[in-house]
Parts: C-alpha cells; sequence; structure tokens
C-alpha cells in the first residue's frame, strides 16, 4: 500500500465525516462534537506537516473512515451522503478555479481562527462565523450543495449555519483530496486499494 492512497484515504474519511455529521444535523438538529470537531479543525490547518495533522490525527476521523469502508465495499447504510460527496468535489473544483472566492474566504478564517482557539470551533459562535463565511463566499457557486432533511431543524439558524461550517470543513476535505492526488477514476480502477487502507484507518 502506497503511501499516497493513506493520505487519499485520510482526506475523504475527513469529506465523508464531516458530510455524515451534516447529514446527522438536518435529521436530527444535532451534530456529534467530537465527529465534527477534527473536520472543523481542519479549515484552520492551512499549512500542516502531514495529512493527518490537518484533522489532529488519523484517529480523529477513524469514523470518517469506517463510511468510506461501507461505501467502497457496497455497505453504505445511507443513499445520500455519497451523492452529496459527489456534489462537494464538484463544487470543491469550481471554487479551486474561482481565485477571489478563494481570496475572501482567506481573508476571513484568520478572525475565525482566533475565535476557534479560544472557544473551540464547535462553538455556536464560532459555528455561526464559519456559516456567515461559507454563505457569503462558496454557498454562491454552482452547483449548490442542496441538504436534505427535517424541515423544523432546516427552519433553525443555528442548525442552518452549523451545516454550512460543515460544508466549508467538507470543501477544505475535498480540496486536501485533490491536493494529495485524488481523482476520480480511482473510486473504479483503485477501488481494492483504497477500500484496504480505509479498513486499516478505520480500526
Amino acid at each position: 500500500m502506497s503511501h499516497d492512497y493513506n493520505d487519499r484515504v485520510l482526506a475523504l474519511a475527513g469529506l465523508a465525516q464531516a458530510l455524515h455529521q451534516v447529514r446527522r444535523i438536518a435529521e436530527t438538529g444535532q451534530s456529534e462534537p467530537r465527529a465534527a470537531g477534527p473536520v472543523l479543525d481542519a479549515v484552520f490547518r492551512i499549512d500542516s506537516p502531514s495529512t493527518a495533522a490537518v484533522f489532529g490525527g488519523a484517529a480523529a476521523v477513524a469514523p470518517g473512515a469506517r463510511l468510506l469502508a461501507a461505501y467502497l465495499s457496497s455497505q453504505a447504510e445511507d443513499p445520500l451522503l455519497p451523492r452529496l460527496a459527489l456534489a462537494t468535489m464538484q463544487l470543491e473544483r469550481r471554487f479551486s478555479s474561482e481565485q477571489a472566492v478563494q481570496a475572501a474566504v482567506a481573508r476571513g478564517l484568520p478572525a475565525i481562527a482566533s475565535q476557534a482557539q479560544s472557544l473551540g470551533s464547535t462553538h455556536p459562535d464560532v459555528l455561526a462565523a464559519l456559516g456567515r463565511l461559507y454563505a457569503d463566499t462558496i454557498s454562491h457557486l454552482r452547483p449548490r450543495i442542496m441538504v436534505q432533511g427535517n424541515p423544523h431543524y432546516l427552519g433553525q439558524a443555528g442548525v442552518v449555519s452549523e451545516i454550512r461550517a460543515l460544508l466549508l470543513a467538507a470543501v477544505r476535505a475535498a480540496r486536501l483530496w485533490q491536493q494529495v492526488g485524488g481523482a476520480q477514476w480511482q473510486f473504479l480502477f483503485a477501488r481494492r486499494a483504497m477500500y484496504e487502507a480505509a479498513a486499516r484507518l478505520a480500526g
């Protein structure tokens, strides 16, 4: 197993973990802070010594690795999750071609990062700030990510903020996947190798 596939699977695990939390919040109104925290932290870790360090260690995205392994072995329980992941990857490609939007995100992050350092990345104030940043920048790009769920929760401002914050985290993970050599063809021609790496990471 090459080191490259481990890095790509780490990034995909982060993507799956962020989007699983989006799905959970949309349906139940609540996230799991232990799963949401590492992927939100990754938004602020632009220069990290390794792919694992982006998430604060490989173990932090083990829940996402389990979801990824289930998908790669055709045992995924949530059919909407792969569709959300594909839409996020498409959105990330658009984002990576829009320098003005990238610059706007880069300008907005430092102030939120200092807030996250003192309050924690899952604090409501931090989620609100990340949600606003996403709404002001990436959400204007196409394709827009449409989140389905319980209308009762999707009508709550705090829920909407957290969903947007986690979508920002998902785009960050998708960008990381591209940066470590991720490509769509790997889902067809390197599926076994990716599954083995995901199963190891899942523990």
